[in-house]
């Protein structure tokens, strides 16, 4: 089967910096992809180059197998994408944001009304729906953003952080959300720190550390090659990361400490 995302010999750098470095990767159909890295590891970056936000790059991306570099935006309609810090129009109300991004999408506006009220209601805010979203908490907007990325039934869902703000139930709601999808053959590329979750919900993770890929398999995988049984320790082992415990005593001691 033809990977639905094909990456070949990408690299970007921003000055003399570079920021990623021969990326190859295949992504198939009905994948929720653990995509992690330390901050400043080229996650974004890969994502962005992807959803043809960040431009000149080297190297060839397909999407549902065509070349993004030829110009078409068709593919767009089919994804969803929940940024780690986005922009929202906040002086919108929920009504207006969500049926305004389903129309970009081609969707007509009674349907993407009745779409966007249901989802509203099924994510437990739609006492909201006609509010100014600037009024809204930080978990309601991070939930109005997820049904944005939703509204059009995307074949590709990009996610960085998009549990930021959500209180417990509607984490494990969203969880079975993407469990759901992938079942119905949705791919997922998952971007986070909380490595409990990208442990939990990943059918493959992928290890990115300065720009280069590290890791490249299931948990089960990962655990068998580092022999760690967490992926926050696998995490710390293949990035060289293991001073935390001896940075939080410095902390601990110096909060401590009188002056």
């Amino acid at each position: 089967m033809e990977p639905i995302i094909t990456i070949r010999s990408l690299r970007k750098s921003y000055g003399s910096k570079e920021v990623l470095r021969d990326i190859n990767l295949d992504v198939h159909k009905g994948e929720i992809i653990g995509y992690i890295g330390p901050n400043g590891a080229g996650k974004s970056t890969t994502v962005k180059i992807m959803l043809g936000l960040v431009g000149d790059h080297s190297g060839e991306i397909k999407i549902f197998g065509e070349d993004i570099r030829n110009g078409e935006v068709e593919y767009k309609k089919k994804i969803g994408y929940v940024p780690e810090t986005a922009e929202i129009y906040e002086n919108l109300t929920a009504r207006e944001y969500l049926t305004f991004i389903a129309e970009l999408y081609g969707m007509e506006y009674e349907a993407a009304n009745k779409k966007a009220e249901k989802l509203m209601d099924l994510f437990g805010i739609k006492n909201v729906y006609d509010a100014r979203i600037s009024s809204y908490s930080k978990g309601m907007k991070q939930k109005t953003l997820v049904i944005s990325a939703l509204i059009n039934d995307p074949d590709i869902l990009f996610l960085d952080e998009p549990l930021s703000g959500m209180d417990a139930n509607s984490v494990m709601v969203f969880k079975e959300v993407l469990a759901e999808l992938a079942r119905r053959g949705k791919t997922i590329f998952y971007s986070s720190h909380i490595m409990e979750v990208v442990e939990k919900i990943s059918s493959r993770i992928i290890l990115i550390n300065n720009g280069e890929i590290v890791a490249d398999g299931s948990f089960d995988d990962l655990k068998d090659r580092t022999m760690d049984s967490s992926l926050e320790k696998i995490f710390n082992q293949l990035t060289g990361f293991n001073e935390h415990e001896k940075i939080a005593k410095e902390i601990v001691a110096t909060i401590e400490e009188v002056m």
